[in-house]
């Protein structure tokens, strides 16, 4: 795949095409691709390779320059995240703070908080989980139960957090909690940062089906963090989430996208393997699965292209997720059945080759970030304007 983003930014392309062939080599070129948004494989690897960039100063192209970002525009994000998407460079271990708490804190936190917590974002100094999905609040994030009380100086925070991907790498998290005891659903929420090596912050770590323990519970037992520790206004946390989950559900699918590619090209050199392609009905499957990441591809280069423009992307930016997520996993079962028996079959401690482990990990892919169930209400009610779901 290749896209020419125009003469204005080739130079910047250019930069990094070079810096990513001169440092991508040795053992990060071993782990070329290794890791994702739900993937801890090759953690520390993963995190030496995040300090490579941040010395090459690669980490936040966008942030302004006082808070130790490069201070460029749109336009060089999307080709800073496209380029490293097709060097197939190891994924970020500090993407969470990097895609989605560092974007929040510029936009709706205080210059304080700008300048205390950005910089060691982009030097790896400290890592962030994130606070948001709870037992009883995953995808339906207004039923969140997490409390945090005011005392004095501090909030109070007692509660329990699920899914926190990394979370027991973390320096810091940040939190939705609910800080009005009498509000429900949307209001009365706080966003809070909240350190971790504190007593009243337990961090459990949680195995998941590919043998890997990147996600974690979080209990809070009289955690505490200081007053001045809320991003944007204290009882309006549920918009300071929603920007986050904005960010999260705009362009950071590119590299998505481009990983989904390369899997749908090895799923038809399987396929050939195999002689899979003389059958009718599995080279219809086969075809069909490529046509999908073209879709993807179309899909994300029109909210590209919107976002450059300075326009607010349309109803594709809301389905891409949901689109993504079904059509992945489609693609995943087919390359297990292409693989016959050796799919089902692991190596020693159990290892799993790599579409193995993209299978797997697929399966939870239409829970987080959003579940597909919601993502369809979502799409019914807010882009084709049908009633709302009933509702107890």
């Amino acid at each position: 795949m290749e896209l020419d983003f125009g003469p204005a930014v080739r130079d910047f392309r250019d930069e990094l095409r070079d810096w990513l062939a001169d440092h991508l080599v040795g053992e990060f070129a071993e782990h070329r691709g290794v890791g994702g948004p739900t993937d801890g494989t090759a953690w520390e690897v993963r995190l030496a390779w995040d300090r490579e960039l941040s010395a090459g100063n690669w980490l936040g192209v966008g942030w302004p320059k006082e808070y130790g970002g490069r201070g460029l525009g749109l336009i060089e994000e999307i080709v800073f995240e496209y380029e490293y998407a097709r060097a197939n460079a190891p994924y970020r271990a500090t993407t969470n703070a990097l895609d989605l708490l560092g974007p929040m804190i510029l936009k709706m936190g205080s210059e304080d908080q700008k300048k205390r917590f950005l910089p060691p974002i982009l030097t790896v100094e400290e890592l962030w989980g994130q606070g948001f999905s709870e037992p009883g609040a995953g995808s339906d994030l207004a039923s969140v139960r997490t409390r945090a009380e005011r005392d004095g100086d501090e909030w109070v925070v007692n509660g329990q957090k699920v899914w926190t991907s990394f979370g027991m790498y973390a320096d810091w998290l940040y939190v939705l909690t609910r800080t009005d005891p009498d509000s429900r659903r949307h209001k009365g929420l706080t966003m809070l940062l909240v350190p971790a090596d504190q007593p009243g912050v337990e961090i459990r770590p949680i195995r998941n089906l590919a043998g890997q323990d990147e996600f974690a519970e979080v209990f809070f037992t009289d955690a505490r963090t200081g007053a001045d520790m809320v991003v944007g206004e204290a009882g309006q946390g549920w918009r300071t989430a929603m920007a986050t989950l904005g960010i999260e559900r705009g362009t950071t699918l590119l590299p998505q996208q481009l990983t989904f590619e390369r899997e749908a090209e090895s799923l038809i050199d399987l396929a050939r393997e195999r002689g899979a392609l003389d059958d009718p009905m599995l080279r219809r499957r086969i075809v069909d699965a490529w046509i999908s990441v073209r879709i993807m591809r179309t899909t994300n280069l029109r909210t590209i292209a919107e976002l450059t423009a300075g326009r607010t992307p349309g109803a594709q930016a809301t389905t891409a997720k949901l689109y993504a997520s079904t059509r992945h996993q489609q693609v995943g079962h087919l390359a297990m059945e292409l693989a016959g028996p050796a799919g089902q079959i692991v190596g020693e401690d159990y290892g799993l080759d790599t579409r193995q482990r993209s299978f797997l990990l697929s399966l939870a892919e239409t829970i987080y970030g959003g579940s597909s169930e919601i993502q369809r209400n979502i799409i019914g009610e807010q882009v084709l304007g049908l009633p709302r779901e009933p509702r107890p």
